[in-house]
């Protein structure tokens, strides 16, 4: 009998899949049960991605040369989430309702700094890992070959097409919130450009990472120190 040829998406979907269900699972949990998912969405998601790229499964990780252009990869990321904030902070109507990460939950008042380190390291290393090979090297290949059955990894990274690029914006934009819906896609017009130009794939994993660090940052730093246009305290944890 013929040996079954691998698709290649395992290593793809499982740690994207492993996270939106721990995701949407923790989402439903009782509080007393937060701060294991906490863990979970952090820690799984991360063995994963490990263990696949051990095995060498994520070859366009490799021939990354860190040189002065990563600096560039740092601006682009701070551009990134100085998009993704200023629109919330110039206009009140944008802003949304819930309140957004509560870091006393997970583990009660006393575990404050666990919940917020826990929250920073999936926020900004596990998920841009996650979703930036998911999205930027299995979906936009995929996009490429899905009609013809082809191997999607015969497609050269950061290949440009216009189904391709269409179907990763509508991507990235819809699986947010609709409030997010405006900011996701300036982001992601700016992420693919650079992406475009870089060519490789651990660049948009800098910037991916950078946007969601500042972001995180910014919170923690100024929340509650702009204000709305009747004069309140702008509360920012819906950002996160």
């Amino acid at each position: 009998m013929a040996k079954r040829r691998d698709s290649g998406w395992a290593p793809y979907w499982l740690p994207m899949l492993a996270f939106l269900l721990l995701v949407e699972v923790g989402s439903r949990a009782p509080d007393g049960a937060a701060g294991a998912f906490l863990v979970l969405r952090v820690v799984v998601p991360a063995a994963l991605v490990f263990g696949y790229a051990r095995r060498g499964r994520y070859p366009e990780l490799g021939g990354f040369r860190a040189d002065a252009t990563v600096l560039l990869d740092v601006a682009v990321g701070l551009l990134g989430a100085a998009l993704w904030v200023a629109p919330f902070l110039l206009r009140d109507d944008l802003r949304p309702t819930e309140g957004g990460f509560d870091a006393s939950v997970p583990f009660g008042a006393g575990g404050v700094a666990l919940a917020l380190a826990l929250r920073a390291i999936g926020y900004a290393a596990v998920t841009p890992f996650v979703e930036e090979l998911f999205v930027r090297s299995w979906l936009i290949r995929f996009a490429e070959v899905w009609n013809s059955r082809g191997d999607f990894r015969k497609v050269p990274i950061a290949h440009f097409t216009w189904p391709s690029f269409l179907g990763t914006t509508a991507y990235f934009v819809f699986t947010h919130q609709q409030w997010e819906w405006g900011v996701m896609l300036a982001w992601t017009l700016l992420t693919m450009a650079w992406f475009y130009w870089r060519r490789h794939i651990v660049p948009l994993i800098i910037v991916h990472a950078v946007t969601n660090g500042a972001i995180f940052a910014f919170v923690l730093l100024c929340d509650e120190r702009f204000r709305d246009g009747q004069g309140s305290p702008i509360g920012l944890w819906f950002l996160l």
